[in-house]
């Protein structure tokens, strides 16, 4: 009787997380779009061009998502979030994922209960101060008023530091990119620190960039990627999945050129099993077999997004550094499509 009871009690557990599981799939492909919560404006990441439409390297991520469940990357609609709404726009389901450089921490993965897919950029958190100022690192800045975004990491890491240090600071709390770039550029605060991929994004968009130095030290490890809620596996893979697709494709050379080509099937299984000619990858998913195909259509392969949005050919200049491949000497590492 014992013994009957207990499975019976797992069956019903079971039963109850399958449909949990299933919901946020289920919910976006009723729908008919994606919503992705997105930063509320940060060149390069995450921003509306001149015409409305949303683009940078958070961006691509929902769009090759949209793309993989949806069939079409245009299929999204994006929710600008501060740090202090984004995480209750992902727990309350107003957005079913977040893209906009979030940290993945013990806290908000555990605490929190959200679910870190994985990691779109290896970030520190770093200070910029204008040239006037005369300050070549950030020890020198005892005594300086500091433009910090409340509820975020940069809040917690900068008081450490000073701390650690033994000099003193006054903080000037702001709640966005926007707000920090108008308060520092207006002299209310003699730095502005965030991740350093954001003041390198934050320094591009001045009149004159020149004018500002973004200071040496990294006071911070920031592993930066998109998150769903827990209790959701399947939508989680399908995330988690989506964004491997895009890094692996930039390992084995499958890029935006030639991937109609590479469909036609290839002499490496890897390859193949990624675009959907060998395999029931897609089925596992609950997807058809050409969702990694049309994730990487959607943009391009991680390191052509990188370099069409962020990279050292744009005005944000930011290197690869650790976000190279792993066999460049880089962290970016996608697990087998076996």
């Amino acid at each position: 009787m014992k013994n009957s009871v207990i499975l019976g009690a797992l069956t019903v557990a079971g039963f109850m997380a399958g449909a949990a599981q299933a919901a946020t799939l289920d919910d976006v492909k009723a729908r008919g779009s994606l919503k992705c919560g997105s930063n509320s404006g940060l060149t390069g990441f995450a921003a509306p061009n001149a015409n409305g439409e949303w683009e940078g390297f958070d961006v691509a991520v929902c769009r090759a998502v949209a793309a993989a469940v949806l069939g079409d990357p245009q299929a999204v609609e994006f929710v600008p979030t501060t740090p202090k709404t984004r995480f209750t726009a992902l727990a309350s389901g107003e957005v079913d994922i977040l893209s906009r450089n979030t940290t993945w921490t013990l806290t908000r993965d555990v605490d929190l209960k959200f679910t870190f897919v994985g990691v779109n950029y290896y970030d520190g958190q770093g200070f910029i101060v204008p040239k006037a100022l005369g300050v070549s690192s950030a020890k020198e800045l005892d005594g300086a008023t500091v433009c910090i975004q409340t509820g975020t990491t940069t809040e917690l890491n900068l008081a450490d530091f000073f701390r650690v240090n033994n000099i003193s600071y006054e903080p000037v709390p702001i709640e966005t990119n926007a707000e920090a770039q108008q308060q520092y550029l207006a002299g209310a605060c003699d730095t502005y620190t965030t991740d350093a991929s954001g003041l390198a994004a934050t320094r591009a968009s001045f009149e004159a960039p020149g004018d500002h130095v973004i200071l040496p030290e990294i006071i911070s490890k920031e592993p930066l990627g998109p998150l769903v809620r827990h209790g959701d596996d399947e939508w989680a893979d399908i995330v988690r999945w989506t964004l491997n697709a895009l890094i692996a494709a930039e390992e084995f050379g499958i890029t935006s050129t030639n991937i109609a080509e590479l469909s036609n099937g290839t002499d490496n299984p890897e390859i193949n099993r990624i675009l959907g000619t060998e395999g029931t990858m897609g089925e596992m998913l609950g997807l058809d077999a050409e969702w990694a195909k049309r994730a990487i259509m959607a943009e391009g392969n991680y390191g052509e997004i990188f370099e069409k949005n962020i990279g050292e050919s744009t005005p944000i200049g930011l290197a690869r550094g650790l976000n190279a491949q792993y066999k460049d000497g880089g962290l970016q590492y996608a697990p087998p499509f076996r």
